[in-house]
């Protein structure tokens, strides 16, 4: 530090005050050499997708698109930029809100009747709970039931031990790195919304023929006299030639309520797979595909020993009571 910049910092201080002299004056030595609009041209750009300008990337990385600026600056009447490096162009960018570099997906409503759908499988869960506070103990003529499938879950096994915690060594449980594939399973779980029972089955896959298995199995658990409500989505299994042929052997015993498309978030059975996926699940390591579905049949095995009621807590689609009125 030279006498003159602490002598100067000294009377900035004596002048404006300690707080004033820690910070810099704002001061441009000279005026700005990329102009508004070609700081608009990069975003332009960088909101563009690569491929469109015959390169192979699906996004821009800033080297690319530094590369890019340059070699196309004069001809866009942007003569500031052609000798823009990938930290201007960083700059340019960090100025404003758009993140074009990252990628957030989306879902597009593809079904028409979205909305209808949603209030009429919140009507009945509307319909649920109000049967649970008024029928107290007694079977409901009508029985609603949640059924989804979990595919894809991995049999996975251990090519070497679990070590258990040891102080000194390693404070969790270590698990080797390598493991075996054994295959794949589904889970077909029914879960009824009036008592909290899980009707499940594991399977190699979940054709027709799996998902009329589980039909049957329903069928067998409750009373020939009540109507057996599926809340369910549109997976091909559900509506299957096949299925339909089954059903037309068990007339009024079933009765179909679909979710609307991309919409299995309204099932509440999902709620049942996020709780088997917390606990049982969690981590789970096998020696046989058959070992898995053991398991698998034991954890729903415990859940239906402490059974516990879903519900459904939100009906904000649900605009008016006198739509509620008419629904019962």
């Amino acid at each position: 530090m030279t006498r003159k910049s602490v002598g100067k910092w000294i009377g900035k201080a004596l002048e404006m005050g300690l707080a004033a002299a820690l910070k810099d004056t704002y001061h441009r030595p000279k005026a700005p050499v990329i102009t508004e609009e070609g700081k608009a041209w990069v975003v332009h750009l960088a909101c563009s997708k690569p491929k469109d300008l015959g390169y192979a990337a699906e996004l821009w990385t800033r080297k690319a698109l530094a590369k890019h600026v340059r070699e196309h600056a004069a001809d866009a009447g942007h003569p500031s930029l052609r000798k823009a490096a990938k930290a201007t162009v960083q700059r340019i960018l960090a100025e404003q809100p758009l993140r074009p570099e990252k990628m957030r997906y989306y879902l597009e409503r593809r079904d028409p009747d979205f909305e209808a759908k949603i209030r009429e499988i919140l009507l009945v869960y509307r319909e649920v709970s109000v049967q649970n506070q008024n029928h107290g103990g007694l079977a409901p003529v009508i029985v609603t039931v949640s059924v989804d499938e979990k595919p894809g879950l991995r049999a996975i096994a251990n090519t070497a031990p679990d070590l258990p915690p040891i102080p000194g060594k390693h404070p969790t449980v270590a698990r080797d790195h390598e493991y075996k594939r054994l295959g794949t399973c589904s889970i077909l779980a029914a879960l009824d919304l009036h008592d909290g029972h899980v009707i499940g089955r594991v399977e190699h896959r979940h054709s027709s023929r799996e998902f009329i298995a589980l039909l049957k199995d329903l069928d067998n658990y409750y009373p020939s006299e009540c109507t057996i409500r599926l809340i369910l989505d549109n997976h091909p299994a559900h509506i299957s030639q096949e299925t339909r042929t089954f059903l037309a052997t068990k007339p009024n015993r079933f009765k179909y309520v679909l979710t609307p498309a991309h919409g299995s978030w309204l099932n509440i059975v999902e709620t049942l797979f996020g709780k088997m996926a917390r606990t049982f699940l969690r981590r789970i390591r096998v020696k046989s595909w058959e070992e898995l579905r053991d398991r698998i049949l034991m954890g729903i095995e415990e859940i239906n020993a402490d059974p516990v009621v879903h519900r459904w807590k939100k009906f904000e689609a649900l605009t008016t009571a006198q739509q509620l009125d008419t629904c019962y």
